[in-house]
């Protein structure tokens, strides 16, 4: 089973970025031959993501206690403990982001792995393992050339929230759908895509890692309402989130604050899913 994370370097030898990268990339080579035997076998879709999760997860726990030893972690698949909230560094994880793509024999799923410091993503990575791809903050990516055309926004397949409609409609842009968190910023830091508004709620897996690589590439990252976003807090509950080209940003922000105010509370972000 290919997916293990290579040991030729000790782990003093790698910075926190190749980490973030080795190990994403690892688990998303574990998911890809595991999803194949899985099919192979002729197993269930709930097999297949029950699988997924946990042995991703596996794999980067696993790598994560050699490479950085000492650290916490906070992973969708494991269980929270709060000595995270006290430690310098903490890793924010997702084994599997878009359980149910990979189920579905879909390419648009991913892992998530990022470096949390004073609330703030320092490093990360997101591996795309159906494209065999994965971006990092470094190097980081370089952002493509503004197309000439609208902005396309993606957003779920199952439920668009209501603000990217009022974003598209505003900016002359057009919705596309999409699967995993993961996938979709990534969509906009290749250039496939202009924006990622989301505001039904998310938990900071979800985003963490997919935030630190587009902010490394040049790309705005925020709430919805303009202000920062700050990761390992006692509730990783993160209500909203704003993915996109610089040139797009104040606008956006301007279009939320007009319908609900100067800031956007918990609350108030679900109204918009």
């Amino acid at each position: 089973m290919t997916g293990t994370v290579p040991s030729d370097a000790p782990s003093e030898e790698l910075d926190d970025h190749a980490i973030a990268a080795q190990v994403a990339t690892a688990a998303g080579e574990l998911l890809t031959a595991l999803r194949a035997e899985l099919v192979d076998a002729g197993a269930p879709r709930w097999a297949i993501e029950q699988e997924g999760d946990r042995r991703a997860h596996e794999l980067i726990m696993d790598a994560l206690t050699e490479l950085a030893p000492g650290d916490a972690v906070l992973s969708e698949e494991g269980r929270d403990h709060a000595s995270r909230l006290t430690a310098e560094r903490t890793w924010i994880v997702d084994p599997l982001d878009g359980t149910r793509e990979y189920g579905e024999l879909r390419h648009d799923f991913a892992v998530h792995v990022a470096l949390v410091v004073d609330h703030a993503p320092v490093a990360g990575a997101v591996a795309l393992p159906a494209l065999a791809t994965t971006l990092s903050t470094h190097p980081a990516p370089t952002l493509p050339p503004a197309p000439a055309h609208g902005p396309r926004l993606v957003v779920s397949r199952s439920r668009p929230a209501m603000i990217c409609h009022v974003i598209a409609d505003d900016l002359g842009g057009q919705l596309v759908p999409l699967g995993s968190a993961g996938a979709k910023a990534m969509a906009v830091v290749r250039g496939e895509a202009e924006i990622y508004a989301h505001a039904g709620g998310q938990y900071e897996w979800d985003s963490c890692a997919p935030v630190a690589v587009a902010a490394a590439a040049g790309l705005h990252v925020s709430r919805i309402d303009g202000s920062p976003l700050r990761y390992n807090r006692p509730d990783p509950w993160l209500p909203d989130l704003l993915i996109c080209r610089p040139e797009h940003a104040e606008r956006i922000i301007e279009l939320v604050r007009a319908r609900v105010g100067t800031s956007i509370e918990d609350d108030e972000a679900e109204m918009w899913a």
